[in-house]
């Protein structure tokens, strides 16, 4: 997908959010605001929606967004123009153009771990090398050296796990993360506080201690507070390596930091033309472009997760847990960069400035530029800023 194209596809029932400056309003009041994508044209929604969790947990969504008729703001095109890349601006959204937003706000972002085979050998590699990752090219070979195929051929609880699980503890490989990945219960966390996520063209965070550290391409499903899953779109689990690999108690400071949860560009809602099982077999990409001349792609198929998306939000949510605004679900990383680039034998890091792409042909393209997270735009609207903006917005 060329970087000129549009960002996403030109068929499809899409909805999400965009900053609209003062300038642009008609109340004259910078805000979000919900939007809906028709024909490569934006229009705003907040008449009927102000938040994008009312919009899931309406009763048909789908026609919502088709009948909604509201004021159109920008070209698609325009929209995708106006996004500052790497620029780094603590006034980002003072400026004059309408830019992206994740388009969740006050839904629960969850995600979950080790779903994808090569994921979770890579998080038993990060645990046995502890955090090192000089020392993860040895212990790669020697679990690969091991297991061989093994865990491709198991369903994650199922009997056989047992008899694979007595034969890793003999030979010294059992992993709290093989215990996740091919036992009975996923691996689920909070990936992100409500409103913190960034989205398409924004500057993803990075801990300014880590030294190895990765992108996660991941598709994230929409699912309402009734544990219906919606729609889809893509986003990029950041991930700080080192600190995992330490110790699994940093799972916090290695998953949460300003900015490093991306979600976007738009959600792509079921209807006739695309359902769960296109997610089932999509194919996410990975591209990353890095300012001293590092580049590097890859791809894998959906098809390959050990735990079907319905697993994972039955897991999530239920007479145990709920979310009265619905969640965002990350699905599990397919793929993380392994190869070296700066000393033989470390493998993959972020530098600051690297751009990442994740796509996905059916839905679209997530680009983000790497940078520290003490460095990047404070997050500074929460759910106190967005109460205080939906009620000004609403004053006669």
């Amino acid at each position: 997908m060329h970087e000129n194209s549009p960002i996403i596809p030109n068929e499809g029932t899409w909805a999400g959010r965009i900053w609209l400056p003062a300038s642009r309003a008609v109340n004259k009041l910078a805000g979000p605001r919900v939007v809906a994508i028709r024909e490569q044209k934006v229009y705003d929604l907040s008449h009927k929606f102000q938040t994008f969790a009312s919009l899931v947990n309406a009763s048909d969504p789908v026609g919502e967004i088709r009948e909604a008729i509201g004021t159109e703001i920008c070209s698609l095109q325009e929209l995708q123009k106006s996004q500052v890349g790497f620029e780094v601006d603590e006034n980002r959204q003072e400026k004059e153009q309408p830019i992206i937003l994740a388009p969740n706000d006050i839904l629960a972002t969850k995600a979950c771990g080790v779903t994808f085979i090569r994921s979770l050998l890579e998080r038993v590699i990060e645990e046995k090398a502890k955090g090192d990752p000089q020392a993860a090219t040895r212990v790669r070979q020697t679990i690969l050296d091991t297991l061989g195929n093994d865990l491709s051929q198991v369903k994650p609880g199922s009997p056989e796990t047992e008899a694979l699980k007595a034969k890793l503890i003999e030979q010294g490989i059992w992993s709290q993360y093989l215990e996740v990945g091919i036992g009975p219960d996923a691996e689920i966390f909070t990936k992100a506080q409500p409103m913190s996520s960034v989205g398409y063209g924004a500057q993803i965070g990075i801990h300014p201690k880590s030294k190895w550290n990765n992108p996660e391409p991941e598709i994230v499903l929409a699912v309402s507070s009734r544990g219906k899953i919606l729609g889809a779109t893509l986003g990029n689990d950041v991930n700080l390596r080192d600190f995992e690999g330490r110790s699994a108690l940093l799972l916090g400071e290695a998953k949460d930091q300003n900015g490093s949860c991306a979600i976007g560009p738009f959600v792509r809602f079921f209807d006739e033309e695309f359902c769960l099982e296109d997610v089932e077999n999509c194919e996410v990409s990975l591209e990353i472009r890095g300012t001293d001349g590092f580049h590097t792609i890859g791809s894998n198929k959906m098809r390959e997760i050990s735990r079907s998306p319905e697993e994972l939000v039955s897991q999530a949510i239920g007479d145990n847990h709920q979310y009265p605004d619905g969640f965002m679900l990350f699905l599990g990383t397919m793929f993380a960069p392994t190869e070296d680039r700066d000393q033989a034998g470390e493998g993959f890091t972020h530098h600051v400035g690297d751009q990442v792409t994740i796509a996905s042909e059916r839905l679209g393209r997530l680009v983000n530029w790497v940078n520290h997270a003490n460095a990047i735009p404070r997050w500074e609207f929460g759910i106190t800023q967005l109460i205080e903006y939906l009620q000004r917005s609403t004053q006669p």
